[in-house]
C-alpha cells in the first residue's frame, strides 16, 4: 500500500529525491580537491585533467544513485521508505524505464570523458574507471550488493579517500609529462598520495553513516546489515565520532611531523562540523536527520577545500 503524499513536479522529484545535487556533487568533488592540491603542492597542477575527472566521477556516482533508487522500487514495492518515489511510479510521474534510461545516459557521457581521459592516462584510467564503476553501481545493485552486507563504509573510505585521491594526482602528472606512449612517461607517485585523502575521505563516511542512522529500521526489514542495524545506534554515533576526530587529528599530525602550517587549515571547517556532531547525538529518526546528509557533505566539501589549498601553499 502507497502511502499518500502530495504530488511532486517532475523537476522537484528528480532534484530532490533522485540526483540530490547538494549531495552527489559535493562528495564525487572531495577525492578531486584533495588530489588537485597535492598535486599544486608536487608542482604538476593540471586544471584540464581535474574537471574531466570530477565530471566523470560525478556522473558515475549519479549514475549509482539511480540504480540504487530503481532497486529500492522494484525489490520493495510495498516498503513506504520513500513514499514520495512509490506515488511518483503509481501516478506514472516516474518509470522505472525512464530511470534505466537516466543511468544508461549519465554512464554514456561518463564514458565518452573517460575516452580522453584514457587518451592522456593510458590503461590504468580503464583500470580505474572499472574499479569506479563497481564501486557505484554495486551499492545497491548487481548481483552482490556490498551495502546490504555492511561493507560500504570500508569502500566509501578506499574510494574517496584513496582511489579517486590517487587517479586525479595522476592524471594530472601524466598530463604534464613528456610527450611519447604512456608507460614511458615515468609518473611517479608521491606515498603521501595513498594517504592524504583519507581524513576527507572519513567525513565522506559519515555522509553515509548519517544515511544509515534515520534509515536503519528500514534497512532491518530490508534484511540488510548495515552497521546500525547489526551493531546498534550507539555504534554508528562512535563510529561518526571516530571519522570526525580522524578528519580534524590528520593536520595537526601532518604539522607535528614537519608539513607546513598551511595544511592545518581544513581546520576551520570544525565550526561547520560541530553542529553537524551533535545533530548525530541529538536525533535518531529520519525527518530530524534528512536534512544533515547536505549538511555533512558540506562539511567535506569545505574541508577538502581547505585542505587543497593548504597543500598548495605549503608547496616547497
Amino acid at each position: 500500500m502507497v502511502e499518500t503524499v502530495p504530488p511532486l513536479s517532475r523537476r522537484a522529484l528528480w532534484t530532490r529525491l533522485l540526483l540530490y545535487p547538494g549531495h552527489t556533487l559535493p562528495t564525487a568533488a572531495v577525492p578531486v580537491l584533495v588530489g588537485a592540491g597535492l598535486a599544486a603542492h608536487e608542482g604538476v597542477f593540471a586544471p584540464g585533467p581535474v574537471l574531466l575527472f570530477l565530471l566523470a566521477s560525478w556522473l558515475v556516482h549519479v549514475a549509482g544513485v539511480f540504480t540504487d533508487n530503481h532497486t529500492l522500487i522494484q525489490r520493495y514495492p510495498n516498503l513506504p521508505e520513500h513514499p514520495e518515489l512509490l506515488a511518483a511510479v503509481a501516478n506514472r510521474t516516474l518509470a522505472l524505464s525512464t530511470l534505466r534510461q537516466a543511468i544508461v545516459l549519465c554512464l554514456l557521457l561518463a564514458l565518452a570523458i573517460g575516452l580522453v581521459l584514457l587518451h592522456i592516462g593510458g590503461p590504468v584510467v580503464l583500470l580505474i574507471g572499472l574499479i569506479g564503476l563497481a564501486s557505484s553501481l554495486g551499492y545497491h545493485g548487481g548481483p552482490w550488493p556490498y551495502a546490504n552486507r555492511g561493507l560500504a563504509d570500508p569502500v566509501f573510505l578506499g574510494m574517496f579517500g584513496v582511489v579517486a585521491v590517487v587517479a586525479t594526482y595522476y592524471l594530472q602528472a601524466v598530463s604534464l609529462a613528456p610527450a611519447g606512449p604512456w608507460w614511458q612517461r615515468g609518473v611517479a607517485l608521491p606515498a603521501s598520495a595513498w594517504w592524504v585523502g583519507l581524513p576527507a575521505g572519513a567525513l565522506v563516511v559519515n555522509v553515509l553513516v548519517i544515511d544509515d542512522i534515520r534509515d536503519r529500521h528500514w534497512d532491518a526489514r530490508k534484511g540488510w546489515r548495515t552497521g546500525a542495524v547489526r551493531w546498534g545506534l550507539g555504534w554508528s554515533r562512535a563510529e561518526f565520532g571516530w571519522l570526525m576526530m580522524l578528519a580534524y587529528a590528520a593536520p595537526l599530525a601532518m604539522w607535528v611531523l614537519g608539513w607546513s602550517a598551511w595544511v592545518l587549515l581544513p581546520c576551520l571547517s570544525a565550526l561547520m562540523a560541530w553542529p553537524v556532531l551533535q545533530a548525530v547525538r541529538r536525533y535518531d529518526d529520519t525527518p530530524s536527520l534528512l536534512p544533515w546528509t547536505p549538511r555533512m557533505a558540506n562539511v567535506g566539501l569545505v574541508y577538502a577545500a581547505l585542505q587543497a589549498a593548504g597543500l598548495a601553499l605549503a608547496a616547497p
